[in-house]
């Protein structure tokens, strides 16, 4: 693999903290070389000190695009860390559903959907939870628009469906299309993809009841958690739920949001008062 110059790193850390808020530390160079050694040879590009020197001759060169794709972190699985979907299932919704609602729905955003296994693992929680004459809609968002695309499509690999999904869930929600698995039709409707960058303002979005934003935080820096918690309160229910990572809070970035515990999985509740701490 090629030996990534330190210059190189830092041009293309800094497109990279520019253009999706994602910072990358010395001591990445491994991983970036790993990611964009394919975006050069896919540019026609003998190594990654032409593909940073391409980028200093034409700073809005569109394959700035592709660096960002390439460095995104699309690691996923079906219920994924399991106790997030638990809580889902047997604390929220039955705190919601207990509440008057004249629409009876329950809106829910994947803030970080990678390729579209944590919207619709939402989504099968929705549909076995709620009762009957309530309906879900699942706002799935992602930096990538290959994975906006994915997500919409509804599609998976045989491996990406043995990755946390029963089979029972598999027969009862999917359908074999080739040699891929499509998700139904009812399903796919429950769920609107679209392309967001969650370090830009937020566009005109619903109320949400609950939002998922699981190990994202962790790429920014100490102000962009901050502006990022900022705007997910802009846009959910006093006491909706925030669902975060493991090694994610929003203590000592955003006092709006209270930690609780429910079951197994740890969430963070808006409150009445507070807001930016």
């Amino acid at each position: 693999m090629t030996v990534l110059d330190a210059a190189d790193f830092d041009l293309f850390a800094r497109i990279v903290q520019q253009d999706s808020a994602i910072v990358l530390e010395r001591g990445k160079e491994y991983l970036v070389s790993a990611r964009l050694t394919p975006v050069a040879t896919k540019a026609g590009l003998p190594s990654l000190a032409a593909l940073a020197s391409r980028l200093r001759s034409r700073p809005t060169d569109p394959i700035r695009s592709d660096i960002v794709e390439a460095m995104t972190t699309n690691e996923t699985s079906f219920f994924r860390d399991i106790h997030p979907f638990d809580a889902l299932a047997k604390v929220v919704i039955p705190e919601i559903v207990s509440t008057p609602r004249p629409d009876r729905s329950l809106n829910i955003w994947a803030a970080a959907c990678s390729s579209g296994q944590e919207p619709y693992s939402l989504g099968i929680t929705a549909l076995e939870s709620l009762p009957v004459g309530w309906q879900a809609r699942i706002t799935a968002t992602d930096l990538s628009p290959q994975m906006v695309e994915r997500t919409r499509n509804g599609r998976f690999s045989q491996l990406e469906v043995g990755r946390g999904l029963s089979a029972g869930r598999l027969v009862q929600h999917f359908q074999r299309t080739g040699t891929e698995w499509e998700a139904s039709p009812q399903l796919r409707s429950m769920i609107l993809a679209r392309t967001l960058n969650l370090a830009a303002p937020l566009p005109l979005m619903p109320r949400f009841d609950v939002v998922f934003l699981r190990n994202v935080l962790i790429y920014f820096d100490v102000a962009t958690k901050a502006a990022v918690l900022g705007a997910v309160r802009s846009v959910l229910r006093p006491g909706g739920y925030l669902f975060l990572g493991a090694a994610e809070t929003t203590l000592g970035l955003d006092a709006g949001f209270e930690r609780k515990a429910l079951g197994r999985a740890m969430a963070y509740q808006l409150t009445q008062r507070g807001g930016p701490r």
